[in-house]
């Protein structure tokens, strides 16, 4: 992984995500939740990461599909995650070490996913920290694979671990990378699998318990899962 950081209090922002359709476009409770992270964050991170030799339909298809990607990482053993959606583009999700949350993708572009988030993360140290999060992920079709940048304006409520973090940036703003790059990392894997292990993984989703909706998305994606009638009776 090679990664970027900016201190946030850096450049100053537009008043409005650039990225974003106009205020007019969104609830009032998103525009007040965007304005606040986008306003004061107190991390800019960016993570990128390094091609993944996958299609990009396939990588597209997990990224949207969160419940196969984290049913597939704990499978795998490379996570805990757990996601649950909420409908209307909306998530509940958990990592299995202290995190949690809600989050909604406010748009969804063929190259591009913007994500508004909130949670909280409890620790011996520190406690619960409540927060949210504004993320511009970008994918990117290559002769060598899939490029992924992400990039997260991050909110931290708690007062003591925002100074903390301000104060001691290369420290926070490092686990804030590991936690932004294990995701790209996590989901590069599951595709990997599903490309060089086209059976087995396709056996793993017609049996696991999912969704239809993104089962179908991701076995539409991967034409050897199609080649196969699905499985769901378990």
């Amino acid at each position: 992984m090679a990664l970027a950081a900016a201190a946030a209090d850096e450049p100053a922002a537009p008043a409005w995500p650039p990225f974003l359709e106009p205020r007019g476009a969104f609830p009032e409770a998103v525009v007040v939740a965007v304005e606040r992270v986008w306003r004061e964050p107190t991390l800019a991170r960016t993570v990128r990461a390094r091609p993944t030799p996958v299609p990009f339909a396939l990588f597209a298809a997990l990224v949207d599909a969160p419940e196969v990607t984290a049913a597939a990482a704990r499978h795998r053993a490379l996570a805990r995650w757990q996601v649950r959606a909420l409908g209307d583009g909306r998530w509940e999700a958990e990592d299995g070490d202290g995190a949690r949350g809600r989050y909604r993708v406010l748009r969804r572009d063929e190259r591009r996913r913007i994500i508004l988030s909130s949670g909280e993360h409890s620790s011996f140290l520190l406690g619960t920290i409540t927060g949210s999060a504004l993320t511009v992920l970008d994918l990117e079709p290559r002769e060598d694979g899939v490029a992924q940048s992400l990039s997260a304006w991050v909110r931290i409520d708690n007062p003591v671990a925002a100074f903390l973090a301000r104060v001691l940036i290369t420290l926070f703003g490092g686990v804030a990378d590991r936690k932004l790059a294990a995701g790209l990392r996590v989901t590069a894997a599951i595709a990997a699998w599903a490309v060089e292990r086209p059976a087995e993984f396709c056996a793993w989703l017609a049996r696991e318990p999912l969704p239809p909706e993104p089962r179908d998305g991701v076995r539409a994606a991967l034409p050897a899962c199609g080649a196969a009638p699905a499985d769901r009776s378990s």
